[in-house]
């Protein structure tokens, strides 16, 4: 068994899996998800262990989905957990705003991401500000023990309320490891029963403006239950008072000296009267926080309404960034602030470290498929429009097949005005999770409005940019539950597409054909480019290698494998390109590109 169902000890684990834990110990019956860094280790954990702890849990296809699924579950009485990175609230944000109205009767959270830096992600977005629009309660974990027992909290104030509840986490928070204390799992049931009450649950206008008044009477109730939450609490002594939450709690409690701290751990609503009444003698505040001025504004506010001149430093008056995560050195340089004897700034390496940008692995079938592509695009003038995986790493030379990039699905519903306002050739690039996601729309909107471009669907069996997690497309194998894979080429005849084809880009020319033939289709042409990730492959141990070598007598140096495919297997000792045999894993590409024969596999 799993030393995470284990009923009581003490454990170091990563900050996901503390919050798993505490998921558990909630007594949580259903759990939802779209996969995305930094949360997904959530769901590879609940996709091991979730069947045995009793609770269902699923890869929803999108997180739209996974909140609508798990809102009907929580509406049924059960405790319901759905999380997901913090740009996949905007997916979700459309039944999250009226699920505020409706309410819950089963402890709902909802479990937000964000990536501060943004570490793995195309923004930096704040999401406690989804908390204020949708006047849903937020909380704040600052580290992974802290995390796992304010999971538990929220879905008590979540019942309390019978409203959904937010909690923020930050990428620091998720991948730092921690101690915990296990407890023994609440009994909570794991069936319900969904009571009907059209007011309630059926937002039509009418309906939707008596709730509104209930939302406005929740967010007041909560209010109070913040006033006096565990998690708002005051800690040292001192005239210069620091208003921090998150992980930046951290920072200041360790390098700040002689200062009062009041931790905000629920950050939605605030408490007021709390911080009215902590600023009120101080002789300055500084509010330490990442990203948006979210809580300064507020204090702010507060002190206006409350007639306290107390001088507030932080964004706002240029003493703390705005951009990018917090640090030690952030905080040792607000200048205003006395810090710890002994602590200083970290130093820079005396040698300058050599960047090392993220790149498609040795062998990946994106490799292929976009040396083929872009043989058969030629010189002609095409506009690439990517999408949110892997192969968002065609940007880099030399292939550059990156010119466009919004969000998950975008590359498809931009190529389509592309389409309609050039007369550049439009390729668009989309992966088979991201395609099943959010890609389905826009290309029905495409054939539907009689757009002209190619899709090229790359099919590499798994959500592999964050940790291979199964899609409609692989079918589903795991929680007790098995379902058949959903095929791509018969969904995308359904959405209206003529010229389909499957090919595997390992076949560098036969690819290069279908893309030939595609690009001078008139309409909407889709290739699905199929062949598995070899990194899964190894995991499942379904890789059989064969290392490739150069025969040295045979290459004339020309260079081509290394500027056109660039695959990081190779190296080069001068003038003689090698293949490092540590990372070769025989897909036998570079046999096809070089023009000279000149690689084989080892005997």
């Amino acid at each position: 068994m799993d030393k995470l169902l284990d009923d009581s000890g003490r454990l170091l684990v990563l900050g996901n899996e503390a919050i798993v834990r505490g998921c558990i110990e909630a007594g949580v019956a259903f759990a939802s998800t779209y996969p995305g860094t930094p949360s997904s280790e959530i769901g590879n954990t609940l996709q091991k262990i979730g069947h045995e702890a009793g609770v269902y849990f699923e890869f929803s296809t999108n997180e739209k989905v996974a909140v609508e699924a798990a809102s009907a579950a929580a509406a049924s009485g059960v405790r319901a957990f759905t999380f997901m990175k913090h740009v996949g609230i905007n997916v979700a944000a459309d039944p999250i705003m009226t699920l505020a109205y409706s309410g819950v009767d089963g402890g709902m959270v909802i479990l937000t991401a964000d990536d501060p830096s943004a570490h793995s992600s195309q923004n930096e977005q704040d999401n406690r500000y989804y908390a204020l629009l949708s006047l849903l309660p937020m909380f704040e974990p600052s580290t992974p023990a802290e995390a796992k027992e304010m999971v538990k909290e929220a879905f008590r104030v979540s019942e309390e309320l019978k409203s959904p509840v937010f909690f923020r986490t930050t990428t620091r928070i998720n991948h730092a490891r921690g101690v915990i204390e296990l407890s023994p799992p609440e009994k909570e049931p794991a069936k319900g029963r969904f009571e009907k009450d059209a007011c309630r649950f059926v937002n039509i206008p009418a309906f939707a403006r008596m709730n509104r008044i209930k939302l406005l009477e929740r967010n007041e109730a909560a209010r109070r239950i913040s006033e006096n939450s565990k998690y708002n609490t005051v800690e040292g002594e001192g005239q210069v008072g620091v208003i921090t939450s998150s992980v930046a709690y951290t920072y200041a409690k360790e390098w700040m000296e002689d200062v009062s701290i009041l931790k905000l751990g629920m950050t939605n609503p605030l408490p007021e009267d709390m911080i009215a009444d902590f600023i009120r003698d101080k002789d300055m505040v500084v509010v330490v926080e990442e990203l948006e001025p979210f809580l300064e504004d507020q204090v702010l506010r507060i002190a206006r309404q409350n007639g306290i001149g107390t001088p507030v430093f932080g964004k706002r008056t240029g003493h703390m960034p705005r951009a990018f995560e917090y640090d030690p050195d952030v905080i040792s340089s607000i200048g205003i602030v006395p810090v710890r004897a002994g602590k200083e700034p970290l130093k820079p390496p005396a040698m300058a470290l050599p960047s090392r940008p993220p790149m498609l692995c040795a062998g990946c079938p994106h490799r292929a498929t976009f040396y083929a592509l872009k043989k058969a695009v030629g010189k002609k003038d095409a506009v690439y429009s990517t999408d949110i995986g892997c192969y968002t790493l065609g940007i880099q030379p030399p292939f550059e097949t990156a010119d466009f990039l919004l969000c998950m699905g975008g590359s498809v519903g931009a190529a389509g005005g592309f389409s309609a306002v050039t007369d550049q050739k439009v390729v668009a690039i989309i992966g088979d999770s991201t395609f099943f996601h959010t890609g389905v729309p826009p290309l029905m909107n495409a054939t539907f409005n009689g757009h002209s471009f190619v899709l090229v669907i790359v099919d590499n069996r798994a959500t592999a940019m964050t940790g291979h997690q199964p899609h409609p497309g692989t079918g589903r194998s795991y929680g007790g539950r098995e379902t058949e894979a959903l095929p791509i080429e018969p969904l995308v005849r359904a959405c209206g597409v003529d010229y389909v084809r499957t090919i595997d880009p390992v076949d560098v020319k036969g690819t290069n054909k279908a893309f030939k033939e595609a690009l001078e289709h008139e309409g909407v042409a889709v290739i699905v480019s199929q062949a598995p990730c070899p990194l899964e492959l190894k995991k499942r141990r379904a890789l059989v290698i064969s290392t490739y070598t150069v025969d040295q007598e045979k290459c004339v140096k020309c260079h081509h494998c290394v500027e056109a495919l660039a695959c990081t297997a190779f190296y080069r000792v001068g003038e003689e390109v090698r293949i490092d045999p540590d990372l070769c894993i025989g897909c036998g590409v570079c046999a096809e590109v070089c023009p000279r024969g000149a690689m084989g596999v080892v005997e």
